[in-house]
This record gives structure tokens, C-alpha cells and sequence, in this order.
């Protein structure tokens, strides 16, 4: 398994256990992060949204789809992007943005991943390998 492909996997498991406890336990992770206790099906459809959005990520990583690992991390950049602007507009309470720290962590790390794959690969470029 390459650098990026281990850095989606991981991520993938992250995200499985996200999903997993949104879907079965709301609201034991909710408070922990100082958010309200939720009653309605939404966060049970968010869990589950977010689970098959791991799948998506376990077999990326799997089978190396390169294209989903690039795509992706802008996506998870956007993250904290986008619950900051829930948090202004007032959607959501402060609290919502203590979910992003590991989104981001986990891009950066699939980021650096990526970039040492091409570093390496342009080091031993057709031309570097030919004789003078």
C-alpha cells in the first residue's frame, strides 16, 4: 500500500467510527464536543451518510485511486471552511468547528504523502536513469 493510499485508509477508519457513533450513540460525542443532545433523525442520517462516505475512501485506498486521494484533500480543507461559515451564519455553535482539527491533520498528511510520491518519482525520471 503506498504513503497516500495508507494516509486514506487510515482516514477511512476515522471517518467509520465518526459515522458509526453519529449513527448509533449521538449523543455521547455530541456533548463531548459541547454540542447540544440531538433527538431528531438528522445526526442518525448524517452518521450514516458519513459511514458509506468511508467506504468510499477504504476502497480508494485499497485499490490506489490515486485521483480520489488528490481530490480529496482540498475537500477536507474545506471542512473547517465550511463549519466556520455554519458558526457566522449562525447555523451552528462555536463547538461545531472542534470537529475539523483531524479532517485537517489528515490532509495534510495525505498531502505530504502525495507530494513525496512525486518527488521520488521525478528523481527517478527516464532521464536521470540514462547514461551520459
Amino acid at each position: 500500500m503506498s504513503r497516500p493510499a495508507r494516509s486514506i485508509f487510515v482516514y477511512a477508519i476515522y471517518v467509520f467510527g465518526l459515522g458509526a457513533a453519529l449513527l448509533v450513540v449521538p449523543n455521547i460525542p455530541l456533548p463531548i464536543f459541547g454540542l447540544p443532545q440531538a433527538s431528531e433523525v438528522w445526526i442518525r442520517v448524517a452518521g450514516m451518510t458519513v459511514i458509506f462516505l468511508s467506504i468510499f475512501y477504504f476502497v480508494a485506498a485499497r485499490y490506489e485511486y490515486r485521483q480520489i486521494f488528490v481530490v480529496s484533500v482540498p475537500i477536507r480543507f474545506a471542512v473547517p471552511v465550511f463549519f466556520a461559515a455554519f458558526v457566522i451564519a449562525g447555523y451552528a455553535p462555536w463547538n461545531l468547528i472542534l470537529f475539523t482539527p483531524l479532517d485537517v491533520l489528515f490532509a495534510i498528511w495525505t498531502l505530504v504523502a502525495l507530494r513525496g510520491e512525486a518527488a521520488n518519482a521525478s528523481a527517478v525520471s527516464p532521464r536521470s536513469t540514462q547514461a551520459a
